[in-house]
């Protein structure tokens, strides 16, 4: 009995012990619905500072009338934002091929320029030296039809001779004053030698003579003489071209020399060879032009001839 007693007061106690804390775990199970809402608004409100920070939910949610920014709103923002990054790399892709688009196009063009500026130079020093060289550039067109004039140099040998009277008054004067100092004038015997190699029908001994005569006299009054029988040497040979050039040659160095109208009407000639009739009437007016009366009257005849042959207006 005595054993029982205090083991009956000890659970006694307990239970007056457990009694509150069972009360107070009943209390806390069992909120109010006004502490529930309470609770669930501050949770609320706390995620809403979360996830808005800058602002109240309505005013970050895109549109007047919502009332708050839902979880669908914000996964489309996201979307949207997420499609604008999308395109904006696009863009800076794009705009970074096009860059190096327009840089490719540069260098080729720039590349273009410089290929076409170093033909042009080309082109333009192959003209200087072609005009240098011959009165045209063009081709060498078939031999035209040939004309009277160039068929017929014995009429002419005797303006060359050195040693005969020239056929008419006009040029009769130069070759008698040369005739009288033939006997002690080496010069006038080297252009003797040529020209009777030219008379002779031997073109190119006459043409090696008379080039070394006008290097050996280069201030003697034959030099126009010799030149222009190099230049019909040479169209006597059927080097037309070549003719062209020793022929204009002459006429340039010297157009006050004896025979530059010659070399001018010859010029013609070896341009008719060439096929080109508009060129050889630019040399026949150019003739005209410059000589007008002063022309032989044999040259004269010779000139008329060819400017119908040619067609000159």
């Amino acid at each position: 009995m005595r054993l029982l007693r205090p083991i009956t007061v000890l659970a006694g106690c307990a239970t007056i012990a457990l009694l509150p804390a069972s009360s107070a775990l009943a209390q806390r199970q069992q909120p109010t619905p006004e502490q529930r809402i309470e609770r669930l608004e501050r949770q609320v409100n706390e995620v809403q500072r979360r996830v808005f920070p800058k602002g109240r939910p309505a005013d970050t949610a895109g549109f007047s009338d919502d009332p708050a920014a839902t979880q669908a709103s914000v996964i489309s923002l996201d979307q949207r934002l997420d499609a604008l990054e999308r395109q904006l790399a696009n863009m800076l892709r794009q705009s970074e091929e096009n860059s190096n688009r327009l840089r490719t196009i540069e260098a080729g063009m720039n590349q273009l320029r410089s290929e076409q500026a170093d033909r042009i130079q080309a082109l333009e020093r192959r003209i200087n030296e072609a005009a240098a060289a011959a009165p045209v550039t063009s081709e060498a067109a078939p031999p035209a039809a040939t004309t009277t004039a160039p068929a017929k140099p014995k009429p002419k040998a005797s303006s060359e001779a050195p040693k005969t009277v020239a056929v008419t008054p006009a040029a009769g004067g130069p070759d008698g004053d040369a005739a009288a100092a033939e006997a002690t004038d080496p010069g006038e015997d080297a252009y003797s030698e040529g020209f009777h190699l030219w008379e002779a029908g031997n073109y190119d001994a006459a043409i090696a003579s008379l080039k070394s005569f006008v290097s050996a006299y280069p201030k003697h009054r034959r030099v126009s003489y010799a030149n222009n029988l190099i230049g019909r040497s040479l169209l006597d040979t059927g080097d037309a071209r070549a003719a062209a050039t020793a022929l204009l040659g002459n006429y340039r160095s010297n157009p006050g020399g004896e025979r530059a109208p010659d070399s001018l009407f010859y010029l013609g000639q070896a341009l008719m060879k060439l096929g080109q009739p508009g060129q050889a009437c630019k040399a026949y007016s150019e003739l005209d032009a410059v000589y007008g009366a002063k022309i032989r009257p044999d040259l004269k005849k010779l000139e008329t001839d060819a400017k119908a042959a040619a067609n000159c207006g």
